[in-house]
């Protein structure tokens, strides 16, 4: 079940093109969402010493998702991530993270996505576009996006899922610290993959 759908542009002078019939198992889906942290994850992978990966995630996050499954183009997606809450299973790592020499998480104790746009790729695939703020940093982020579903958990709570990733340069938020091997490269790549899991429940509608 495709959370978008895709109006045809096949159509000739003479013939008048109806709009598509809205598939109400979509537009069931319309409403705000909250982020559940406990089935949702947002993570990290970084190339280090050039040999291999470190992974780590944040696990203090929220965030809402707007969904309209009759008009798709109305959806937005408004994450908070708290930056002291990194792991990547090292705690002096994680130190070094949160220091002044990467996110400088007492100064800047958050990072925010706030999406503009979204777009139907194919299939259940999409796009998400917004800006990414990071420290004092703001530039625009796409991050592809698998549409999982949506359910009914236990508790009787509507549920939808999304899945899905974005490379950025570290760099261009400002995140420039590294150090010189001797082999030559450095320590830290870079380019970074950002992993998102989303688990989201629907709100109850206001009375």
């Amino acid at each position: 079940m495709a959370l978008f759908t895709r109006k045809s542009t096949a159509a000739t002078p003479t013939t008048v093109t109806e709009a598509p019939a809205v598939d109400p198992a979509l537009a069931a889906l319309t409403g705000v969402y909250t982020i559940d942290p406990a089935h949702s994850s947002i993570g990290f992978t970084v190339r280090h010493a050039m040999v291999t990966n470190v992974r780590g995630s944040f696990g203090e996050h929220e965030g809402t998702l707007t969904l309209d499954g009759t008009d798709p183009a109305n959806s937005s997606a408004a994450i908070d991530v708290k930056i002291a809450s990194v792991d990547t299973g090292i705690a002096d790592r994680d130190g070094h993270l949160v220091s002044g020499d990467f996110f400088d998480a007492e100064k800047f104790p958050q990072m925010t996505f706030r999406s503009t746009r979204a777009e139907q790729l194919g299939g259940e695939a999409y796009r998400v576009t917004g800006d990414l703020t990071i420290k004092d940093v703001t530039r625009p982020l796409s991050i592809d996006l698998e549409f999982n579903g949506s359910a009914i958990d236990v508790y009787g709570n509507e549920r939808v899922g999304f899945e899905g990733s974005a490379d950025i340069l570290r760099s261009d938020w400002g995140l420039t610290w590294n150090a010189a091997l001797e082999t030559g490269g450095v320590m830290v790549s870079d380019k970074v993959k950002l992993t998102f899991d989303i688990s989201a429940i629907k709100a109850a509608p206001q009375a």
